[in-house]
């Protein structure tokens, strides 16, 4: 049953990709989550270059709690790393999984962080 999923969620993806792009102007913010963490990273497709990155599972990476608290707070660390890089606006690409829960709270916490999306 897993297969299934995961072959919905690439096609789902593919459809998300097929319509954005990061530029140098906008760069993508893409999130993966799996089972234990959540990362997100800044992308620049123009170029192929990952501009900021940041974690769950990651070393300096210090937050307790449930996931989405986690997320959240991913979400502020990679904003804070974005802003400090000179990034304040991005393209969200949720990646082909749905807006909510960790997602969801990723997004929050970018936004609080000082990301427009």
């Amino acid at each position: 049953m897993a297969g299934v999923k995961l072959s919905r969620r690439e096609r789902i993806k593919k459809g998300i990709r097929k319509r954005l792009t990061g530029s140098a102007e906008r760069p993508r913010l893409s999130v993966y989550r799996s089972n234990k963490g959540i990362y997100a990273q800044i992308i620049d497709d123009t170029t192929g270059k990952t501009l900021v990155s940041s974690s769950s599972l990651s070393k300096d990476f210090e937050a307790s709690g449930t996931k989405s608290d986690q997320s959240k707070a991913v979400g502020k660390a990679v904003a804070e790393k974005a802003v400090a890089a000179g990034i304040s606006s991005v393209v969200f690409d949720r990646n082909g999984y749905l807006y909510h829960g960790r997602i969801k709270s990723l997004a929050e916490g970018a936004r609080e962080g000082g990301l427009n999306f």
